[in-house]
C-alpha cells in the first residue's frame, strides 16, 4: 500500500512540494521515516506525518516496528540537535524574534529545570510549541548531553508507544492517541518523573556511601 495515496491521512494544509517529500520518503520505508522525522524536528514542519508514516509502516510490517520507531526517534533527535546548534549560532535576538511574548517564560523553564525540563517539554502533546524550547536550549546553553539525552528518551517513549498502538489497533492508533493525548502524556510524564527521582535518590545514596568510606 502506498502511504501517500492515503489521502485522508495527509493534513489538508500540506502544500505541494511537501507532499512530494512525503511521497519520496514514504517509498523509502525506514530511511524515509528517518528523513521526515529529521526535517520535521529541524528546519521544516510536517504536522503528524512522521506519526502517520510510522503507523502505516508498522501496520504493514509489524515485526519491523522497533526499527521504524528507532528510525523516527533517531531522526527526530538529530533534527532537534541541528536546531539547537542553529539557535546557538543565531543568538538571543533570534530566539525572541521567533518566540515572541512567551520567550521569557520558556527561557526561565529551560534554565531552571535543565534535563527534566526538556524531557517534560518533549513529552507534552500538541499544540505545545516544542521547537521554542529547543531554540531556548540552544540559545541559553542547556548542556548538549543533557539536551540530547532528554530528547532521545522522550522520542523513544513517543514513537515506540505509537508503534505499539499501531500494531495493536492498526489505523485507529492515531485517533486513539488524539482522544487520549492529555491522559497519556500525564501518565508518561509521571512515570518518567518517578524513574528520574528514584535514579537521583540511588545516585545520592551511592555518593553518601562512597564519601563515608
Amino acid at each position: 500500500m502506498d502511504f501517500v495515496q492515503e489521502e485522508p491521512a495527509l493534513p489538508a494544509n500540506l502544500n505541494g512540494w511537501k507532499q512530494k517529500i512525503v511521497a519520496f520518503a514514504g517509498g523509502l520505508g525506514a530511511p524515509g521515516l528517518f528523513l521526515i522525522s529529521f526535517l520535521d524536528s529541524s528546519v521544516l514542519t510536517f504536522p503528524v506525518i512522521n506519526d502517520l508514516l510510522l503507523i502505516e509502516l508498522s501496520v504493514q510490517r509489524s515485526t519491523r516496528m522497533p526499527l521504524y520507531a528507532a528510525m523516527a526517534m533517531l531522526g527526530s533527535t538529530l533534527g532537534c540537535v541541528l536546531l539547537y546548534f542553529l539557535a546557538k549560532k543565531g543568538g538571543e535576538a533570534l530566539f525572541h524574534r521567533k518566540v515572541g511574548p512567551k520567550g521569557a517564560k520558556i527561557r526561565q523553564w529551560v534554565e531552571k529545570n535543565g534535563f527534566p525540563g526538556m524531557l517534560v517539554a518533549a513529552l507534552l502533546p500538541p499544540p505545545t510549541p516544542f521547537k521554542f524550547f529547543v531554540l531556548a536550549a540552544g540559545v541559553f546553553e542547556v548542556p548538549l548531553f543533557s539536551f540530547t539525552a532528554a530528547i532521545a528518551l522522550a522520542r523513544a517513549v513517543r514513537y515506540f508507544a505509537i508503534g505499539y498502538l499501531a500494531v495493536r489497533y492498526g489505523s485507529q492508533a492515531l485517533p486513539f492517541l488524539g482522544q487520549h493525548k492529555v491522559a497519556i502524556a500525564a501518565v508518561v510524564i509521571m512515570l518518567v518523573a518517578v524513574s528520574f527521582a528514584i535514579s537521583r535518590f540511588m545516585l545520592r545514596e551511592e555518593q553518601i556511601i562512597a564519601s563515608g568510606k
